[in-house]
Formats: C-alpha cells, sequence, structure tokens
C-alpha cells in the first residue's frame, strides 16, 4: 500500500467524470444517493446478501447486450425507494440522455435499496412515496464535492451496536489508476470489534481518518461472536455500494471489481452477506485513465477496490450524526 496514495477528495469522485448528489428527508429519516456518468460508462453488479432489492440488475450481467449506463442509485425505504430511479431517470432523459433505441433515448438507471423503515422516522407519506421526488433531487445536485454521514442513502441507516451512513473513499494506484468506493452502511452485523469503539476495518485505515484508534490490544476474548441487530428480519438490512474505476475493463472484469470490493464487506463488517442482508457492489469502469488492467495489474485493482471499500464502510459510521428520535447512538457519542 506504500505505493498507494489516498486520492485528493478521498471520495467517489476521485473517478473522473463520476458525480454524487444526495437527498434527504429528516422527518422521513431516509434520503437517495445519486451516482451520475459523464458519459456512459461500463458497469456490472455483484449481489452476496440474501435479501436483495434491486432494479435493472440483470442487464448487467457480462452476457446481456447493454454494457454502458447513465446513473447508479443508491436508495433507502425498501421496495419503496426504487422509485427513486425513475427520477434520476427524469433528470437525465430532459438532459437528452440515455441508450439510443431509432430516436428514443432511454437512461439506463439501476439501482439497489436498504430497510430502513422501522428507524424511528415517519413514514406515513400518504398514497404515493416520496422517493421519485428525492432521486430527481439528488440528480440535480450532482458535483463532485458531497457529504458523507447522515445523508442521502445513508440518512437512517442503522448498523448492529451504531448508526450507519454513507461513506466513501479512494486510492490512486502507482501506475495512475485510480479506485474509488461509495457505500450506504445498513447492516445486520457490526463494524466494531465487540463491545469497543475500534472498527474492524482498521488495518487498512489511512490518514486516522475514522478515528486512528487501531485494533485493540489484546482482542477481546468474544470479538468472533457476531454482534447483530435484534430481531433480524429478512429485508431489514442492507449494505449496498459502488465500486468504480478509470481503468479500462469490459463487463466480466467490472463484474469481477465488484466481486473483489465485497471482500471490503468482510473485512469491515462481523458477521456479513447474512441471509438478513442484501448485500451488494455495483462496480464502474469509466475507462478515463486510458490503461487497460491485466494480469497483476487486475491483482493489485481487486486489492484496492477490497481496501477502499473497507475504509469506506468505517468512515461511513464515523461521520453519522445523532437525530432527534434515533434509536441507536453514532459512533462518536460512544464513551
Amino acid at each position: 500500500m506504500a505505493a498507494w496514495r489516498i486520492g485528493h477528495r478521498n471520495l467517489l469522485t476521485d473517478v473522473a467524470g463520476l458525480r454524487v448528489g444526495n437527498a434527504e428527508d429528516e422527518r422521513l429519516k431516509s434520503g437517495v444517493t445519486a451516482v451520475l456518468c459523464d458519459e456512459p460508462a461500463v458497469a456490472s453488479v455483484m449481489v452476496l446478501g440474501g435479501a436483495p432489492g434491486t432494479r435493472e440488475t440483470d442487464l448487467l450481467a457480462p452476457e446481456n447486450t447493454v454494457e454502458r449506463i447513465d446513473a447508479l442509485v443508491l436508495s433507502g425505504g425498501s421496495a419503496f425507494g426504487l422509485d427513486a430511479a425513475s427520477g434520476v431517470q427524469a433528470v437525465l432523459r430532459e438532459a437528452g440522455r440515455g441508450f439510443k433505441v431509432g430516436d428514443v433515448a432511454v437512461p439506463i438507471v439501476p439501482a439497489a435499496i436498504l430497510f430502513d423503515l422501522l428507524n424511528g422516522g415517519d413514514k406515513s407519506w400518504g398514497r404515493f412515496p416520496p422517493y421519485r421526488k428525492l432521486g430527481a433531487m439528488a440528480a440535480e445536485r450532482a458535483g463532485v464535492d458531497f457529504a458523507i454521514g447522515s445523508v442521502g442513502a445513508g440518512t437512517g441507516a442503522l448498523t448492529a451496536k451504531v448508526k450507519g451512513g454513507l461513506g466513501s473513499a479512494s486510492f490512486t494506484l502507482e501506475s495512475g489508476v485510480t479506485v474509488a468506493a461509495l457505500v450506504a452502511v445498513n447492516a445486520v452485523g457490526s463494524p466494531l470489534v465487540g463491545d469497543t469503539r475500534h472498527f474492524w476495518a482498521a488495518p487498512f485505515e489511512a490518514d486516522a481518518e475514522y478515528g486512528g484508534l487501531g485494533l485493540p490490544h489484546p482482542l477481546p476474548g468474544d470479538a468472533s461472536m457476531p454482534r447483530t441487530k435484534f430481531s433480524a428480519a429478512p429485508g431489514g438490512n442492507t449494505t449496498i455500494a459502488v465500486i468504480a474505476t478509470d481503468a479500462i475493463l469490459d463487463k466480466a472484469g467490472a463484474r469481477r471489481l465488484a466481486v473483489a470490493a465485497h471482500d471490503g464487506f468482510a473485512r469491515a463488517l462481523w458477521p456479513a452477506h447474512t441471509d438478513m442482508d442484501g448485500d451488494l457492489v455495483f462496480s464502474l469502469a469509466t475507462g478515463g485513465s486510458g490503461q487497460r488492467a491485466d494480469g497483476p495489474q487486475r491483482i493489485e485493482l481487486a486489492a484496492a477496490a477490497s481496501a477502499a471499500m473497507a475504509r469506506a464502510i468505517a468512515r461511513g459510521v464515523f461521520a453519522a450524526e445523532a437525530r432527534p428520535g434515533d434509536r441507536l447512538p453514532a459512533w462518536k457519542d460512544l464513551r
């Protein structure tokens, strides 16, 4: 890792050509995060959780026709949150973006959701849920600088012990290729070692970006015992994420990058990928570096994807803020 540098912003947008926008409703305790591609990008996905909620993920399989997408959406709201992609799609359509079919352009906007319906927010929205509007707002706000923590899709996120949140992190490799992660952490498991304030992702931390505590020494005797959400239920949890690079990859290569990024889940959360989680990673390859990742470069790219994802998860939890009516404390309020 000595040859890797932290990206300029330490955000997903260190991959040039990507913009991120957040929109949230504090009364609702939920929100949406949109990732917009300035030019259509190669994309794929890997789902390893047992309870996913998705839109347009089948088209991301390597054997299917559409290779590039216009945007990605991470949303709260469980299945109601899938409406957020329609809001993002509407903004892109107004801009003339989309996959051309004759005289028609269809914006390609895959999406994934997390379950935050029981987090203390007011979900009495009436007949129509607010996520389409939140999706449009997130798309309209998209830029290269964005907040992390209790914002966007991470607004109402919870883990086993503390609030979750929206996190991001990046690396620039010695070759000049950039790898970056964005994640909404709402896991059934815990990001913390046992009953301590120490992050499981401590070995990957850079510049004390989530407290600089390292791992506890000695490790608690019961560190390996899983801490999980009380009465976890199918669909009640999920960590959803995006891993991106400016390397040149085809859809199969992008899928392998998503697989590698899931290792970051296992490094930062214990347990991960349970039957009760909807864990999912989208991958994006813009090709903006002009460098094709082959052979040993693919191994380094995969390692960086895993490390960036672990850091992003811990950063999202570290940055979470307490709000009225919260069911769990924020990490920074632990003693």
